[in-house]
């Protein structure tokens, strides 16, 4: 790119036939375990659905951040003993669809389509009611630092990750109603959240009833779907809300290039996976806008990533100063957001070929599902979870098979 500075790292090595086979073998046993399972799991923040031990919370703030995430610290799973199920989730029936639709596109088989529709009918049942649009949220009540979120109220990082698989499925499919769900999620983004005004800049709230609550990756998220959506249908109120969207988390982005997860003291951390999704986002924004002003941004950002992110073998970092817990989200996310700018980076899958490779080779059980967390090389958290594993490891596998 003529006048930037370039993507880090050299040209990367094509992939054998045995990376291949071994990363479609992964995909196969995955996806076997999920039939088994009916797509149901668990999730690394259902801790409220304790049904035996959330009365104890009093509905007491505190007692439920402990609750929630005793549930999810805890070295084993303990959710059978305490009256969580397995259940299935949106957003991992979100990221299924777009890894059938990525499998449809790799091999052709018709198995792949009729599960990816399969998964969108799904979701188009299980929207959460009484929004101006199409969106999705939580099967649990959600405790967090900043706020309480009951079951079923609608996360901008659930509803854009949905909407983003409409889309691809709009692209492919003859099915007439995809856009318009993912316009209809659109509608939501403008009418029920909060569209929090910084000068030019704005950043889009986390959920309707957050206010004051200003993190970068729901705010990225929320901004590419609208500026996808706008190249489809025009509308230059989705384009503009992106765009002051994408400013505001670009005038945040720290000296080392950066971000935080979100601007609150207290939000004050640099990770893999969220730091994956802002990536994402700026590109989308880039490509499907049409707009060009904040690469050089995008590209400080992603060479800061890649560089900080990772040890030498493929094993993913959780936070850019410190290693451990390996975190499933960042194995997937981490390949996933490589695939994402392949087109940019000759080098990108080399990586993510080193990164899928560790990961089967560490994270996966023998029979399909992969770990929730290593904390040490005897220590792991053995927790079948969906969104947040299963479905995010089928999804970013799929992705990179398509490409190999």
């Amino acid at each position: 790119m003529e006048g930037t500075k370039e993507f880090a790292g050299r040209p990367g090595e094509t992939a054998t036939t045995a990376d291949k086979q071994l990363i479609y073998n992964s995909i196969r046993k995955l996806y076997d375990w999920l039939e088994a399972n009916d797509y149901q799991a668990y999730d690394t923040f259902d801790g409220l659905n304790a049904r035996f031990l959330r009365p104890l919370t009093f509905n007491n703030k505190f007692l439920r951040i402990a609750l929630q995430q005793g549930v999810r610290r805890f070295p084993i799973n303990i959710r059978p003993m305490v009256g969580i199920s397995k259940s299935r989730s949106t957003k991992g029936m979100g990221f299924l669809a777009r890894a059938f639709i990525r499998l449809h596109d790799a091999d052709g088989d018709s198995v792949w389509k009729t599960k990816a529709e399969s998964a969108l009918e799904w979701l188009i049942d299980n929207q959460s009611p009484g929004y101006t649009g199409a969106c999705w949220g939580n099967h649990f009540d959600y405790q967090s630092r900043t706020g309480f979120a009951s079951k079923g109220v609608p996360s901008v990082v659930w509803t854009s990750l949905i909407g983003h698989a409409f889309l691809d499925a709009h692209d492919r499919y003859s099915h007439h109603g995809y856009l318009e769900i993912a316009d209809s999620s659109c509608q939501h983004i403008l009418h029920d959240l909060a569209l929090q005004p910084e000068g030019d800049s704005l950043c889009i709230g986390y959920f309707p009833s957050a206010r004051n609550t200003k993190v970068h990756n729901a705010n990225t998220l929320g901004a590419s779907l609208l500026a996808r959506t706008y190249s489809y249908t025009g509308n230059e109120s989705y384009r503009s809300v992106a765009e002051k969207a994408i400013r505001y988390t670009v005038k945040h982005q720290r000296p080392n290039a950066s971000w935080y997860y979100g601007e609150a003291s207290n939000l004050h951390w640099v990770d893999n996976f969220h730091t994956g999704y802002v990536l994402d986002s700026l590109k989308h924004y880039a490509d499907f806008a049409g707009d060009r002003q904040f690469e050089q941004c995008m590209i400080d950002g992603y060479n800061y990533w890649k560089t900080s992110f990772f040890v030498p073998d493929g094993t993913p970092k959780y936070y850019d100063h410190k290693t451990l817990p390996i975190d499933i989200q960042c194995c997937s996310q981490a390949i996933d957001t490589l695939v994402c700018f392949h087109d940019k980076d000759s080098a990108s899958l080399s990586l993510a070929i080193e990164i899928a490779k560790w990961t089967i080779q560490h994270m996966q059980a023998r029979s399909g599902y992969f770990y929730y967390r290593r904390y040490s090389p005897w220590l792991v958290n053995r927790t079948p979870t969906l969104h947040w594993g299963q479905a995010t490891m089928l999804c970013a596998l799929s992705g990179l098979y398509k490409l190999l």
